[in-house]
C-alpha cells in the first residue's frame, strides 16, 4: 500500500487523471434510475485524497478547469440569460434562489447560539453547503482563525451531493412532464396561387399577411424558378415555395394562398439547385443573416440553418454560428463561389479562437479582481462569477468587430465538460485530507450540521421555485443548481430534465447568487462579532 501511496503522491497528473477515470465508472453506477454522473468524481477525488494527502495538483489547475466550465456556459447561453433576467420568470428565479441561500445563512447563523459552534466555522460550513470558494476566501478575509475552511471542507461534500439526490427525489416524487424539445425540421410546402386577394400584390405586402414563421424562398413562374424581390409581384399560376419550422403555420398558408402541387418546384432544378453549406469563414460568422455581403451578382435564397440538431428560422436578425449548416438555393454555375463565401469546412466544427477565448477570459479574471465597495460591510471581489458575468455578455454580442465572441456547439461541450471534471478531480484530491481529518476530531456534528444547512438551502429554494411561483420543473432544477452552486449539480440536472433549460436557469442566478452568499457571509461576520 505504501508503493501505491508513493505512486500517486509523486506523480499527481497520473493520480488526476485516475481519479477522473474510477470517478466516471462509479458515476455510471446506476440504482434505481440515480447516478451521480461527473459529480462521482469529487467524492473519489476526497476517496483518493485521503488515502494520499499530498496527491492533489496544484490548486491552480482546478481554477482553470473551474474557468473553462463557467465560460463555455457564459458563451453560450448570454442571449437567453439577459432575456430572461428581465423576464418574469427571471425575476421569479433570482427571488427564489434569494430566499433558498438567505434561509440557509440564517440555519448557520442560528447554529451559533444554538449548537456553540464558533462563528467562522458556521459560516465556513454555509460557505461548503454552498460550495462556494469566493464566500470562504470573503470570510477567511474576515477573520484570523481558520475554522472557516474546516468547516467548509467538510460541508463541501453534502453540498454536492444532497442537491443532486435532492433533485433526484423530487423528480421521482413529482413525476413531471418534461416536454423535451425534438428537433426542429424545416417544412416545405409547394402552393400553387389560386387565391384571387392575392393577384397583383408585390411581394413586400404579401411577407406580412402571412403566417408568422413562414416564408417564401422561390416561386416558379412561366417554367422557370425564381427567387422573390422587393419588385415581385404575384399573378395566377405562381408557385410559391413556404418553408417554416412550424408545420401548423405552413397548413394555414397552404389554406390562405391556394393548394398544394407536390414537385413543381423541386422537380426542376435547371435554375436552382438547393446545397448545405458550412458556415466556417471569419467573415460570415457572427453576422446576421440580413447583414450577409454576397458576392456581387450572385442570387441565393437561405431556406434553412441547422444548429446542432434543429433548424432554425432564417430570419434576417438571426446571427451565424460556427459550424451552422446552411442550406440555400442557388444557381448551379455560382455554386463553387458560394461555398467559398461561407467557407464550408467541416473542421468549423470544431475549431475556436484562441485569441477571443484568450482575451474574454483575461477580460472576465481582471473583473473580477476589481473590489466593490459595499457599504457597513467592505470592499468585495466577484473572482469567477465576474467572468462569468463577462462571457455571458459575450455571448449575448456574439462578435466585437474581428474578434468573434461565440463557439461551434461541439467544442463549447467539450471544453466546458473537460474543464468541470478537471475542477471535481482537482477539489476532491486537495479537500480530502481536512475532511477526513476534520470528521475524525469533530465526529458527525459538523457533518450533520453541513447536511441540515445544504437541505435548507434545496428545501426552500424548491418550495419557491416549485409551489410559490410555479417554474417549469427543469427552470426549476437549474435554479437549485444555481442557487446550490457546483457545476456537477448542474450536471446532473441536465441530464435529469433533458432540456437546456437548466443550464438557462443556472446562468440566470448563478453570478447574483455568488454576490449575494458573499454579501451575507461579510455581513454575518459583521453581527457574530467575527
Amino acid at each position: 500500500m505504501e508503493e501505491i501511496k508513493l505512486l500517486l503522491e509523486t506523480q499527481p497528473l497520473f493520480t488526476l487523471f485516475l481519479t477522473i477515470a474510477l470517478g466516471y465508472l462509479v458515476g455510471e453506477i446506476n440504482i434505481k434510475g440515480f447516478a451521480l454522473g461527473s459529480g462521482a468524481v469529487l467524492f473519489v477525488g476526497l476517496a483518493v485524497g485521503g488515502f494520499a494527502a499530498k496527491a492533489a495538483p496544484p490548486g491552480v489547475l482546478g481554477t482553470m478547469g473551474l474557468l473553462l466550465f463557467l465560460y463555455g456556459v457564459g458563451i453560450q447561453y448570454g442571449a437567453q440569460f439577459f432575456k430572461g433576467l428581465t423576464s418574469k420568470e427571471g425575476i421569479k428565479a433570482n427571488a427564489a434562489a434569494t430566499l433558498g441561500v438567505l434561509g440557509a445563512g440564517c440555519v448557520s447563523v442560528a447554529l451559533v447560539p444554538f449548537a456553540g459552534l464558533a462563528a467562522d466555522e458556521s459560516l465556513g460550513i454555509f460557505a461548503g453547503a454552498g460550495t462556494s470558494t469566493a464566500t470562504l476566501q470573503a470570510i477567511l478575509a474576515a477573520v484570523t482563525s481558520n475554522g472557516a475552511a474546516v468547516g467548509y471542507s467538510v460541508a463541501y461534500p453534502f453540498g454536492v451531493a444532497i442537491p443532486i439526490l435532492g433533485i433526484y427525489i423530487l423528480k421521482a416524487w413529482l413525476k413531471p412532464k418534461i416536454d423535451l424539445p425534438a428537433g426542429q425540421v424545416v417544412e416545405t410546402a409547394e402552393i400553387a396561387l389560386l387565391n384571387s386577394a392575392f393577384y397583383g400584390v408585390g411581394f413586400p405586402e404579401l411577407i406580412p399577411r402571412l403566417p408568422a414563421g413562414v416564408m417564401i424562398a422561390a416561386i416558379r413562374r412561366e417554367h422557370h424558378n425564381c427567387l422573390p424581390s422587393d419588385d415581385f409581384v404575384l399573378a395566377p399560376g405562381d408557385v410559391l415555395l413556404a418553408t417554416s419550422t412550424d408545420k401548423s403555420a405552413l397548413q394555414n398558408t397552404v389554406a390562405l394562398l391556394g393548394e398544394l402541387q407536390p414537385g413543381r418546384i423541386t422537380s426542376h432544378r435547371e435554375d436552382f439547385d438547393y446545397i448545405r453549406v458550412f458556415a466556417s469563414k471569419p467573415s460570415v460568422v457572427g453576422c446576421a443573416i440580413g447583414d450577409l455581403a454576397l458576392p456581387a451578382g450572385i442570387e441565393c435564397s437561405i431556406i434553412q440553418v441547422r444548429r446542432g440538431d434543429s433548424d432554425l428560422h432564417p430570419s434576417p436578425d438571426l446571427i451565424l454560428e460556427v459550424g451552422d449548416r446552411v442550406g440555400l438555393l442557388v444557381p448551379r454555375d455560382k455554386i463553387k463561389n458560394i461555398r467559398a463565401f461561407f467557407g464550408d469546412s467541416i473542421k468549423g466544427t470544431a475549431d475556436l479562437s484562441y485569441i477571443s477565448i484568450g482575451i474574454g477570459a483575461a477580460l472576465g479574471l481582471l473583473v473580477g479582481l476589481i473590489p466593490l465597495a459595499i457599504p457597513g460591510v467592505g470592499k468585495l471581489t466577484l473572482g469567477l462569477a465576474a467572468l462569468l458575468l463577462v462571457a455571458l455578455y459575450l455571448g449575448k454580442i456574439r462578435r466585437s468587430g474581428p474578434f468573434v465572441w461565440t463557439m461551434p456547439l461541439s467544442a463549447n461541450l467539450v471544453l466546458r465538460n473537460f474543464g468541470l471534471t478537471i475542477f471535481l478531480a482537482q477539489v476532491g484530491l486537495a479537500s480530502g485530507p481536512k475532511f477526513f481529518a476534520t470528521v475524525s476530531t469533530t465526529g458527525a456534528s459538523f457533518l450533520l450540521y453541513g447536511a441540515l444547512i445544504a437541505t435548507a438551502l434545496v428545501l426552500i429554494t424548491a418550495f419557491f421555485c416549485l409551489v410559490v411561483f410555479r417554474l417549469p420543473f427543469d427552470t426549476a432544477i437549474g435554479v437549485i443548481s444555481g442557487a446550490t452552486g457546483n457545476p456537477a449539480i448542474l450536471a446532473f440536472a441536465s441530464r435529469t430534465a433533458g432540456t437546456d433549460r437548466p443550464d438557462v436557469g443556472y446562468a440566470m442566478i448563478f453570478p447574483s447568487m455568488t454576490i449575494f452568499k458573499i454579501v451575507f457571509a461579510q455581513i454575518a461576520v459583521i453581527l457574530l462579532g467575527g
